[in-house]
């Protein structure tokens, strides 16, 4: 049975939308229609923005006492946490994600808000200066303040974490939201919206709209909105830091990434390798976070690659509803061309094919499968090891000591996340330090959610996740009396 969104969610509530055709949401296992869904245009995001802009000027949800909104936004995700199940398989059936993935995920979106809660528990949303002069006790009071209206634009590859780390930090700081999700993830969003709307919001505060590129431009450029937070590619970021430089817009930009993880020489291979399995290949490789890059050393060169050919050739690939399923097809069929171009262009660079290559998994033409490889003897500047792939594709590169495998791993435009593999832990976190990344793993430990999350470099500025993520939807206020 196809799932019909024919309305769009704004402002709390379903409209009509201005256009009035329908989007086909297409399953990337066998190109059957899941869902078909509205699609928002210029007038409809003029609709979603008045509406946000209303709400927040009328302080409907800003002047909300911070322990109030603090319990809507637990009512919400509980109402999340009882559709756990179901929100898994949406995102199966739309994205190809396997579903032992989008079912983990829905714990680790848990701990996401359960680590924005704590923060926003916590959070000096207004305090008293202690004078650094006591000939002048002027008395001064700090204030934290929603920015305004914010449009949060969210790629397709993991839409409802996405999501989730956007609009319960910026509905938590009193902001009114737009949310701008990909035409691929209308099937899920258009749960999300569902789930928004039986938790209660007041009117205006909260929209779900799915939209193409030239819309989400009308969004971003729109006059009435103060800050944009984006998680996508670093082309999409560096338009939109652009737009928000024209107009001073707050900016929150999480992009990119070609992430690094360095097996130093005393790391358990085996153990390290199987770790690699999720730090690598998460979510069929479609995912910022990878560590796609395998810094091996010489010694033991030959000993990783091994490990990953086996790793590698062990998973299954196919119908991502499969429950051995491990890697399932791309979300599209320009996205399955694009890794397939990339294995071509690794096998011209010069690099060895250890496992995988160009051709369609037998058996899996009728979808947007790869077959996931992994390349030996690369060079770290080779396109395979500088560019985001964004697929099940692994390169391995050698270094020959410590200083070296540091040098190779901050060779890089890109600055997100990383990885250190040590038998020796306090050896491990220097190496980690040293490493000009906005995270890294040791020994294969998960991404928190109370410390910040976000990129150096190409990927991005800003921070998620925690006390700091939601400091990022406030603004400073500063009121001093004689």
């Amino acid at each position: 049975m196809t799932t019909t969104y024919d309305r769009l969610f704004i402002g709390g509530s379903w409209s009509e939308p201005s256009d009035p055709e329908l989007l086909d949401i297409r399953s990337p296992h066998d190109q059957s229609v899941v869902a078909r869904a509205a699609q928002a245009r210029p007038a409809d995001i003029d609709h979603a923005v008045a509406a946000a802009r209303a709400s927040f000027e009328a302080g409907v949800w800003s002047s909300t006492p911070p322990a109030e909104r603090l319990a809507l936004l637990r009512r919400f995700n509980g109402l999340r946490e009882e559709n756990a199940e179901k929100i898994a398989a949406l995102i199966t059936a739309e994205n190809g994600s396997a579903g032992w993935f989008t079912l983990a995920g829905q714990g680790g979106l848990t701990r996401q808000a359960n680590a924005y809660f704590k923060a926003a528990e916590e959070f000096a949303w207004e305090a008293t200066l202690v004078p650094s002069d006591p000939a002048n006790p002027f008395r001064s009071v700090v204030r934290r303040e929603a920015v305004g209206v914010v449009a949060a634009v969210i790629p397709w590859n993991s839409p409802f974490s996405s999501a989730t780390a956007k609009i319960i930090p910026a509905l938590l700081a009193g902001n009114s939201v737009i949310l701008k999700v990909s035409p691929e993830n209308s099937l899920s969003m258009g749960f999300l919206a569902e789930l928004l709307e039986r938790t209660g919001f007041p009117e205006g505060v909260i929209s779900v709209v799915p939209a193409d590129r030239d819309t989400s431009e009308y969004l971003i450029s729109h006059p009435d909105v103060d800050k944009i937070a984006f998680t996508g590619s670093t082309g999409a970021g560096r338009a939109i830091a652009a737009i928000a430089g024209r107009q001073l817009k707050r900016v929150s930009l999480e992009l990119g990434g070609k992430s690094a993880a360095l097996i130093l020489p005393d790391a358990d291979v085996q153990k390290a390798v199987q770790g690699l399995k999720f730090g690598s290949l998460l979510n069929n490789g479609e995912a910022c976070i990878a560590q796609t890059r395998v810094l091996a050393p010489s010694s033991r060169y030959e000993e990783v690659v091994e490990a990953l050919k086996e790793l590698v050739d062990s998973l299954k690939v196919g119908d991502p509803l499969d429950q051995d399923t491990f890697i399932g097809p791309m979300i599209r069929r320009d996205q399955q061309q694009r890794v397939v171009d990339y294995i071509r262009t690794g096998i011209e660079e010069g690099a060895r094919l250890v496992t995988g290559g160009p051709q369609v998994p037998e058996g899996l033409e009728a979808g947007n499968y790869v077959t996931p490889t992994v390349f030996a003897d690369v060079d770290n500047s080779m396109r395979v090891a500088q560019e985001e792939i964004f697929g099940p594709v692994i390169v391995v590169i050698p270094y020959e000591d410590e200083d070296d495998a540091v040098r190779i791993a901050n060779e890089s435009e890109y600055g997100l996340s990383g990885g250190v593999w040590s038998a020796d832990q306090e050896h491990a976190f220097a190496v980690a330090r040293r490493l000009r990344t906005g995270t890294v793993t040791v020994n294969g430990a998960p991404i928190g959610f109370d410390g910040p999350f976000g990129g150096f470099k190409n990927s991005g500025i800003g921070r998620e996740y925690g006390a700091v993520g939601l400091g990022t939807y406030t603004e400073y206020k500063t009121i001093t009396s004689a």
